[in-house]
């Protein structure tokens, strides 16, 4: 029920359950991310990525990515508030919630497309994992907004 521009709705949800294609995506995004660093990280994310140990989606059950149309010009916001909506609709079923930005540069790499069978006019933009968290998250501190008020 996400608004998009134009009303257009042009979004995809793929959904993987698939527990040996989760684990094969989770290997390889940490491989990719390892060997080309794609993203500007804090290295202790990259050693993170480096240890064997670690699930990219930390074996949650599922896995949904939302992909929007590469020409649209808002399609990377359209699939955002789409993503949100999703999380928060989770979150009222009782169930956690993350997005996986680890996962996004080798997403969309041709394998990574290939991978999930994304559509190839479309752009991985959320990666959303789904499961019954083991612990209730701990609260996390928030900045104080910075609010300007013109007018």
């Amino acid at each position: 029920m996400a608004p998009s521009a134009v009303n257009r709705q042009d979004w995809v949800f793929t959904v993987v359950r698939d527990r040996a294609l989760l684990d094969d995506v989770s290997s390889k995004a940490k491989a990719y991310m390892t060997a080309e660093r794609p993203l500007q990280l804090p290295e202790q994310l990259y050693e993170k990525l480096a240890d064997a140990k670690f699930h990219v989606f930390y074996r949650a059950p599922a896995l949904i990515v939302v992909s929007g149309p590469a020409a649209d010009p808002w399609g990377a916001e359209d699939c955002a508030l789409a993503a949100e909506n999703l999380m928060l609709a989770a979150h009222g079923l009782g169930l956690g919630s993350c997005w996986i930005g680890l996962s996004q540069p080798w997403l969309a790499t041709a394998e990574g497309r290939r991978a999930l069978a994304l559509p190839d006019t479309h752009n991985p933009i959320a990666p959303i994992i789904l499961g019954h968290a083991s612990a209730p998250p701990a609260p996390v501190p928030r900045k104080t907004p910075d609010i300007r008020w013109i007018g």
